[in-house]
């Protein structure tokens, strides 16, 4: 279990990017050229530079990974995390740096991944055997087990294509896991299948890893990530910003690095995608005494207030709230269209806040992430930020503070108790 099956060492890979440059013409090209040459080529050369963009999606990335462990990689999206997968399945090559890989590596990055999309399902497990090295007598051996997890025996031989995107992920990740790879490389693809499936899958890679085999897990679901990986890397910026223990790297992750003083500001410097419409300015979290704080007190109430500019007009929106625990458990969500003031709101062009008011005494002590977004229902997202504020809860009090002890529980309620003397008959005295 010591070994190392994955050595990583100054990983690097660098994109470049076109701009499209102005078009002046062919005629005045001609006319440049024969006036002056040299300055013609000059200004070319000078011109091409400039629509040339460097872009390292991954920067010295250098980590080891054990046999037999299951890492998830976590971070932003454009972090990095998918490239760093695909340098692993070698199928981009890295600008620098070494990979050193023990063992035959299946892969599912992606809807399809080692699928022929002409070729039934039947065929494609043959296929997808074949690729990974594995002999016919053994991809028969697992044959009956693949068809079974992946529950698509009815659509067995139909050509792949007319699978749905959740039927393919079934029988993609079913194929992966069950050929037995000593590395299995699964990114966000599993959050294409249900509920259902997508825990039958944990289970899967849970028992893949007690057989000693390595797991690498790429998802925005902590929870999954929690449940799953006993180690974690956290990306930013195509390099490693965290690594080590699950249960200490997903509260960095959630917290950004930069929120755990009670204040989110989106500006220029702050590339987000948000409706053209709108701009959403502040996040914050405003303790009773008024001050922005990224700290509440368990027994007091505090608020959650945004501020937001309106460009043009707009449809009627809701702004919405989802509070999570560190492992990803959702605590509960809100929106201001359950409120009276939502039918009033106004929607044009302006500044305005939004906020609402958490009571004291709900959650329980620990550290929390805040999900925020805008949408009109049912028709568009105006803007969402997966992981836009940090907070935690301090026990200071409440229910639990007679006793010095964690209580179990997302939500801590302060609730009312009474205990009344009963007569030898049962009745109240």
């Amino acid at each position: 279990m010591s070994e190392a099956i994955i050595q990583i060492e100054n990983l690097s890979k660098r994109y470049v990017l076109g701009h499209q440059r102005k078009n002046e013409g062919l005629r005045h090209a001609i006319e440049s050229a024969v006036r002056n040459p040299l300055q013609w080529l000059r200004e070319r050369k000078k011109s091409i530079a400039s629509e040339r963009e460097e872009f390292w999606a991954l920067k010295d990335v250098s980590f080891a990974i054990k046999q037999g462990e299951v890492v998830g990689i976590i971070g932003r999206n454009g972090a990095g995390k998918s490239t760093l997968l695909k340098v692993l399945s070698r199928i981009t090559e890295p600008t620098a740096g070494r990979i050193r890989i023990k063992g035959r590596v299946a892969s599912l990055l992606e809807v399809g991944t080692g699928f022929h999309s002409e070729l039934t399902g039947r065929e494609n497990i043959f296929l997808n055997g074949a690729i990974l090295g594995m002999s016919k007598v053994e991809i028969k051996r697992k044959f009956d087990e693949i068809v079974a997890f992946s529950e698509v025996e009815n659509f067995l031989d139909t050509p792949v294509k007319r699978y749905s995107s959740g039927m393919y992920v079934r029988l993609a990740f079913a194929v992966a896991a069950h050929l037995e790879p000593e590395i299995l490389i699964v990114d966000e693809v599993l959050a294409v299948g249900d509920v259902q499936f997508q825990q039958k899958c944990i289970g899967k890679m849970q028992d893949v890893s007690k057989g000693g085999r390595t797991v690498l897990f790429v998802s925005h679901n902590m929870a999954a990530v929690g449940r799953l990986c006993q180690q974690c890397v956290f990306m930013d910026g195509g390099r490693i910003k965290h690594s080590g223990p699950t249960d200490q790297i997903i509260p960095l992750y959630l917290k950004g690095g930069k929120q755990g003083d009670g204040i989110r500001v989106w500006d220029e410097t702050v590339p987000v995608k948000c409706d053209p419409r709108l701009k959403i300015r502040v996040l914050r979290i405003v303790g009773p005494d008024g001050q922005v704080t990224g700290h509440v007190d368990i027994r007091k109430p505090f608020t959650i207030e945004t501020e937001y500019e309106i460009l043009k007009p707009i449809p009627p929106f809701r702004i919405g709230l989802r509070f999570m625990t560190s492992d990803g458990t959702v605590a509960f969500s809100a929106s201001d269209s359950a409120h009276s003031s939502y039918e009033t709101k106004s929607y044009a062009p302006g500044l305005y806040t939004t906020g609402c008011v958490v009571p004291g005494n709900l959650l329980n002590e620990g550290f929390y992430n805040i999900m925020f977004g805008a949408d009109i229902p049912f028709q568009q997202v105006l803007f969402l930020d997966e992981s836009a504020l940090g907070f935690s809860v301090e026990q200071t009090g409440g229910v639990n503070a007679r006793f010095a002890e964690k209580w179990p529980g997302v939500v801590c309620p302060h609730l009312e108790w009474q205990t009344k003397p009963l007569d030898k008959a049962g009745a109240v005295i």
